[in-house]
Order: C-alpha cells, then sequence, then structure tokens
C-alpha cells in the first residue's frame, strides 16, 4: 500500500484475495477494520523447507498471514523446460507502444502502455515472467514518476501511468531480468539460500579460531547455539575444535559463493544485454500533458484515497507525496529545530546509516561523539548539547553483511525497541531488508513479526512516539550481484515490509519508488539527492506542517 501512513479505518478491509496457483487455491485475507482476520482458512502453497522454519510455532493468524504473504509473491513461471538462450527475452527487439498516443492528456489522466516482449530469434514469446520496470519523465523538469507492470502471461505486458505534471512527458521501460533469468533466482532462493556465508572469531588468550556462522548450518557438525533468547531469531555457528562458545569475539561476512550457474543459466544474466537493458518503443515515447483547471486539480487532490498509486513524484527534483504536503529542509536551522529536545533512533542497515551521516554532515551543531565503533558499522551516537539533540544508529541483528562487528554488539531491533520508553520526544526509524535478499522469505517474514510486534508494544505505551519505516531500494545490478541483491528479489521484501506494517501506525518513506523515479543510476547507497528527499519526508512526518 503505498499510503505513506498506514491506517485501518481508511477503508473496511484492506486484502481480500484469491489466487489460483498450481490449481490450488489460496484463500488469502489481511486484517478489517476491527483487527481481525477475515478469512478461517489459507492452504500454503508447495516450498521447501528451510531450518525448520516450516515447523514455527505460529498462532494461527501468524499463520494465514504467512501463507498469504507467500502465496501473492509466488510466481508462476510457465512449465516451459529448458530453455536456450536466443529464445529468452530480448530487450533489444521487444518493444512498446503508447496506447491513444496522438491524444493530449491532461494532467490527473491514466497513460497505458502495452510491452510486447520477443526472443533473440525476433519471434514473439507466448509467456510472461519477465520483471520491468517502468517510469514516466520529463527531463528539463526534472520530474519522475513510476508505474504499474501488469503481466498478461503471454508475452504482452500492460504498464498504467498516472500523469502528474503538464508538458512533455516521456515513457521509459526496461528490462530487468527475463523470465528465464527469474527462474534462475527462483531455484537461487529455495535452494542457496547460504551464497552468503559468514564468519565469527572466537579468541581465548592466545588461542583463536574461525568458524563459519548462518541462520541454518548444514551437516551433523558440533554447533554454537546463538538463538536468541527473546525474539527466537536463529543464529549458528561451527563450534571452535578448542575454544567454547562463549569465548566468540567478532561476526563479519565471510564471502560469496561461486560458480553458482551453469554456463547456460550465464547467458540470462549479461551487462549490455539483459540486465537492466532498455526496452524501445514502436512509435512515439512521449505524450503531450495539458494542465487541469483549479476547480478539476481540487477534485483530483480530494479523490486520492488510500490506495494511491503512484505514492509521489519528483519535480524539480523535489519528491512530491500525493497524500499529504511535504516540507523542505533546506537549511540546517530548520532540521534543528525539528528535531530540538528530541532522541532519534535509527535502526537498521547502511541505507539508514546514510541518513546519520547526512544529518551529521549537514547540521553543524550536530557532532558525532566517537565511540571508537568500526568504520561504517556503528554504533553511532551525535549530539547538539545547545538544543538538546540525541542522534542515534545500530545496526541490525545478523543476518548483516558488514566487515566486522563486535559479537556484543549484535543487537536485534526488536530488543533495542522494547528497551525505548518513548514518547513525544522519541523518534524511530527503520530499515531491515538488504541482507535478507539471499534468504528464503520466511526468514525475512520472521523477522518483521518480531520488530512489528515491538512496534506495536511501544505505540500502545507511548503513542505520541514517532515511528517510520524506510523501504527497500532499487540498486545498480551486474551479473554477480544479481544473484544475491537482485530488485526482484527486494521487490519482494518490500512488498512483505508493506503489508506487514499495514495499519499498525507507522509512516513510510517510499524509498523504492523514489530511486525507480529518479534520473540518476540506481545504487543500493542512493545519491544525496535522494537521500536528502528522503530526509525531507521523515523529517515532514516528525514535524508536520501545521495546517
Amino acid at each position: 500500500i503505498p499510503s505513506p501512513f498506514f491506517t485501518l479505518s481508511e477503508c473496511s478491509c484492506l486484502f481480500l484475495i484469491i489466487w489460483y496457483l498450481d490449481h490450488e487455491t489460496v484463500s488469502a485475507t489481511f486484517i478489517d477494520s476491527s483487527g481481525q482476520f477475515v478469512s478461517s482458512q489459507v492452504t500454503g502453497i508447495s516450498r521447501n523447507p528451510y531450518c525448520g522454519y516450516d515447523q514455527q510455532t505460529l498462532s494461527s493468524q501468524e499463520r494465514m498471514e504467512e501463507d498469504s504473504l507467500l502465496a501473492a509473491l509466488h510466481r508462476q513461471v510457465p512449465d516451459v523446460g529448458p530453455v536456450p538462450f536466443v529464445k529468452s527475452t530480448d530487450p533489444s527487439s521487444s518493444y512498446f507502444v503508447i496506447l491513444n498516443s496522438a491524444a493530449f492528456f491532461k494532467v490527473g489522466s491514466q497513460l497505458e502502455v502495452l510491452v510486447h516482449v520477443q526472443d533473440f530469434q525476433r519471434k514473439p514469446k507466448k509467456y510472461g515472467g519477465d520483471y520491468l520496470q517502468a517510469r514516466i519523465h520529463s527531463p528539463k523538469l526534472q520530474a519522475g514518476a513510476v508505474g504499474r507492470v501488469v503481466d498478461y502471461q503471454n508475452g504482452f505486458y500492460k504498464v498504467f501511468f498516472t500523469l502528474l505534471w503538464p508538458g512533455k512527458v516521456k515513457v521509459s521501460v526496461s528490462l530487468v531480468h527475463p523470465s528465464e533469468g527469474i527462474r534462475v533466482l527462483q531455484r537461487l532462493q529455495e535452494d542457496k539460500p547460504d551464497r552468503v556465508y559468514f564468519k565469527s572469531l572466537f579468541r581465548s588468550g592466545r588461542i583463536s579460531e574461525t568458524t563459519e556462522c548462518n541462520v541454518c548450518l548444514p551437516g551433523n557438525l558440533p554447533l554454537c547455539n546463538f538463538t536468541d533468547l527473546y525474539t527466537g531469531e536463529p543464529w549458528f555457528c561451527f563450534k571452535p575444535k578448542k575454544l567454547p562458545c562463549s569465548s566468540r569475539i567478532t561476526h563479519f561476512k565471510g564471502g560469496y559463493l561461486k560458480g553458482l550457474l551453469t554456463a547456460a543459466e550465464s547467458a540470462f544474466f549479461q551487462s549490455g544485454v539483459n540486465i537492466k537493458m532498455p526496452v524501445n518503443s514502436s512509435g512515439p515515447d512521449w505524450v503531450t500533458v495539458i494542465p487541469r483547471r483549479i476547480k478539476e486539480t481540487n477534485s483530483l487532490e480530494l479523490s486520492q484515497g488510500s490506495g494511491t498509486f503512484p505514492s509521489g513524484y519528483y519535480y524539480k527534483d523535489q519528491w512530491r507525496p500525493r497524500k499529504f504536503k511535504m516540507r523542505q529542509f533546506n537549511d540546517p536551522d530548520n532540521i534543528t529545530e525539528c528535531l530540538q529536545r528530541k532522541v532519534v533512533h535509527l535502526f537498521g542497515d547502511s541505507t539508514i546509516r546514510q541518513w546519520f551521516e547526512y544529518l551529521t554532515a549537514f547540521v553543524p551543531d550536530l557532532v558525532e561523539f566517537n565511540l571508537g565503533s568500526p568504520k561504517n558499522v556503528g554504533p553511532f551516537l551525535a549530539v547538539d548539547q545547545k538544543h538538546n539533540i540525541l542522534l542515534k544508529y545500530r545496526c541490525h541483528g545478523p543476518p548483516i553483511r558488514f566487515t566486522t562487528v563486535f559479537s556484543n554488539e549484535l543487537h536485534y531491533v526488536a530488543n533495542e525497541l522494547n528497551g525505548i520508553v518513548g514518547g513525544k520526544n522519541t523518534v524511530v526509524a527503520i530499515a531491515v531488508w538488504s541482507h535478507f535478499s539471499t534468504f528464503p522469505l520466511e526468514v525475512y517474514i520472521r523477522r518483521l513479526r518480531n520488530i512489528r510486534r515491538a512496534v506495536v508494544r511501544l505505540l500502545d505505551r507511548s503513542p505520541k512516539t514517532v515511528v517510520v519505516i524506510r523501504t527497500a531500494n532499487a540498486q545498480e545490478l551486474g551479473p554477480e550481484v544479481s544473484l544475491f541483491n537482485s530488485d526482484w528479489y527486494n521487490f519482494q521484501l518490500d512488498t512483505i515490509l508493506r503489508r506487514m506494517f499495514s495499519g499498525v501506525g507507522v509512516y513510510l518513506v517510499d524509498a523504492w519508488e523514489m530511486t525507480l523515479a529518479h534520473y540518476l543510476p540506481h545504487k543500493l547507497h542512493p545519491d544525496e539527492v535522494i537521500v536528502k528527499n528522503q530526509l525531507d519526508m521523515f523529517l515532514s512526518f516528525v514535524c508536520p506542517l501545521e495546517t
């Protein structure tokens, strides 16, 4: 749901969906306005068991929710057997057509684009499953917005855009991965969740040993069980031969498995060929949009409900959410005034660490206090004594692919939230996604379930606490990165996050749309102009306009 503020009262029922998958009906529901689950039964889809995740002790509501999420993200991959490279999707011979491109459109109108994919023999594809990204943009206006892609499972796709500014508006469509590559990514997600591996250093006196660690470890070798006692989050290391488990000193990323693909599979992941490549237009790739009259503009704004898509757009390089008026914090004094007398907690991965780095660089009075923490790892602390501002950053618990984290600094976000009193001067921002992209989705669902439970408790005891969730974002992709951090993996995580936090009372910074809609190249750590827009949105939630 693209709404920046999730609330149950906006609709009587957020989701009531039925999927037909592999001739098996999955009746899936989320929560109605009373906070109750509507459906009485959900039949789970077939998935490979992973580390006993299928044996978790879940309430009937939690099991129903997990089955619903997995069903929603289940992608029907055509059973076409092995496909040679020449019969896979070729972005250079595929094309899109703007429907009714000769017409004049008004601001607020819908624009439809038909995409037809072909293979490297220039023959039409007869099945779907390709992962496309699409946006509209006006370079001179530094304006952009994303589109919604619908797969008709026959080689045709339709993209729906809402035209949100006047002028010449251009359409861009990209093939992120062909359907043949998506099948490979699905296999890796299910069969090779350990393709990123982790290690820990154990030390006692002059003796030190390093062993492998992960959410799940194969074989029957002795293990050190570091499962969190409060959240139940599993984490294991192979037991050192000479040292006790209690001698663990550090956690760090071990590396990435090589040789994951066959030669035939590797052909589906080629830079400049079929990874994030543009699909050209057949005919005009732009339309002219004329302004609406003032009365029409007002009625357009009033008609936008909780399901507004897209959630916002860029205009003159400034993000404009469609649900509320976002402030611009262009002066450090504006930020200081907003955060005065507040404690700000930033939890998560390096994409929210960027917020800490931006704020401490942009606001002179916010001085970082040297805790002696490893660079790029943390924890970090900044203080403005004059205005009584405390800014803190802490990374989330494992799995985390940082270089070296002291084991006693491996804190789970849910546990940290449980230790916060909260109140009107407490702000919490959370970003947990990137380090979960290689695991089966159940691992991420469990982590968010624990975080959500802690958020609900925090808001119950201190309703005036501001809690903000930063979503995932698109990033640059090459043949290797695609196997570990593909946008396709992160789109799944982003979908889960939005659905699990709907109705909880948290604000959403839509980093996904904010990266896809912008003209700059995708990066795991977006450029400063995008980070500034993220923070303007975050601070607008903390200090909204009085109107």
